[in-house]
């Protein structure tokens, strides 16, 4: 029994979803200062996001296969070099649109796959730390949220005092200490080395268990309606990220330091300890519409820094509930495929939320589109407490072969669908 697996996951994720966050203001930001254009930097958050839905899409079953030490550790040493390559690109004076477009399409292709592959080993890493699933859930979206608001941060204070691109040149050399840690560490995990197959790789094969992954999530109600909320506000936060907020900021903060201050204060933990549904509804609730709607009437900092600091109280209570939901309802076999499933749902409106979010600002300017924003996530916040079926989410013992799977989708394993 050792920690020191789950620490280097940790510490992995925390230095890469640091970098990812100077990443995820500094290329709206680069090319508001390059363009001015608030249209191309939605453009370029379809170019990066819509890769991401496609690889979680595809890539449950070939993470079981290659192994998900080596997913991991591979999908980052590429992001660094996609990352990496634009600054350097364009000091060299050879960075055209296309090409940043293209260098965000490859980043987003491969990180999702490395982010499930560790996600994914989260129930293994515990047990063999020696605690439970819970708090290790806990704990990993602690991290994980505490990592962003220190990369938004410092990115703010990076763009403002050396400029954009010296947070891509960061986040490059974050994923590759990343890639280093979870190949170092994770060595010898039997859950992180390729799983053993009777039957022969084919495409038949591979396409019969992406299926195992669609049909257990199809048969779940409470999981699939968690997924299709999320898809429809991971969408509407990706119009936030990506260009509402650069914008806002540059319009009505003042530039880049008030927004790393924004940053800093974007999210929190808190831990579950009361009726999840209603915990749940609550904190979507106070971490969605406030913000859109605050932004949209306010041009200081002060009242949309406090809302952005309710609104990540809010936000830290969402992925544990979820994370342990997902346990308590999928198999452990289908992990790694349904994993795939719930991410590519609750992804597959992200490319279409910052194209969106550039287009309505571009067409109508930054109040009417951050209040269309608010209003639609309002209305998504609500399903919790309208449809019966989120009743489901509250507490069930937990076991470890699940609920009874048609056929051979007796399997596989899975994380939660995740807000971004």
């Amino acid at each position: 029994m050792s920690r020191r697996p789950f620490a280097a996951v940790l510490a992995a994720n925390t230095i890469s979803t640091a970098g990812s966050s100077l990443t995820l203001i500094g290329v709206p930001w680069f090319v508001l200062q390059t363009t001015g254009s608030a249209g191309r930097a939605g453009v370029v958050a379809f170019c990066a996001t819509l890769p991401v839905v496609v690889a979680a899409l595809v890539g449950g079953p070939v993470i079981d296969r290659v192994g998900r030490r080596r997913v991991s550790a591979a999908s980052d040493a590429v992001c660094a070099l996609a990352v990496g390559a634009i600054p350097l690109l364009h000091y060299a004076g050879l960075l055209e649109f296309w090409m940043l477009c293209a260098l965000m399409a490859v980043g987003g292709l491969v990180h999702t796959p490395g982010l499930t592959a560790r996600h994914v080993l989260l129930p293994d890493l515990a047990e063999h730390a020696g605690t439970t699933v819970a708090r290790a859930a806990s704990l990993y979206d602690a991290v994980f949220r505490g990592a962003r608001m220190i990369g938004a941060a410092v990115a703010g204070v990076l763009i403002a005092v050396v400029g954009a691109e010296a947070a891509l040149l960061v986040d490059a050399a974050s994923f590759a200490v990343s890639a280093l840690l979870v190949a170092v560490f994770l060595r010898g995990v039997p859950a992180a080395e390729p799983r053993p197959r009777p039957e022969k790789a084919s495409f038949a094969r591979y396409r019969a268990e992406l299926a195992e992954g669609w049909a257990f999530l199809a048969g779940s109600r409470l999981l699939l309606g968690v997924t299709v909320m999320v898809m429809m506000t991971n969408g509407l936060d990706q119009g936030w990220s990506s260009v509402l907020l650069p914008v806002h900021g540059r319009e009505a903060l003042g530039g880049a330091a008030a927004l790393g201050l924004l940053g800093a204060l974007l999210y929190g933990a808190w831990g579950e300890r009361f009726p999840r549904r209603a915990v749940f509804a609550a904190a979507f609730l106070l971490c969605g519409a406030p913000r859109y709607v605050v932004a949209a009437l306010t041009d200081t900092t002060l009242p949309l820094a406090m809302t952005m600091a309710l609104s990540g109280l809010g936000a830290g209570v969402l992925n544990p509930i979820l994370t342990t939901v997902v346990y308590e309802k999928v198999p452990d076999a289908l992990r790694s495929r349904v994993a795939g499933v719930t991410t590519a749902g609750c992804e597959l409106t992200m490319p279409l939320g910052g194209l969106a979010a550039g287009l309505l600002v571009d067409g109508f300017g930054p109040v009417p589109a951050l209040l269309a924003f608010g209003g639609v996530y309002l209305l998504t916040t609500l399903a919790p407490l309208v449809f019966p079926s989120w009743r489901s989410m509250e507490r069930e013992p937990v076991s470890r072969t699940g609920p009874a799977l048609p056929g051979s989708a007796r399997a596989a394993r899975s994380p939660r669908p995740t807000r971004s």
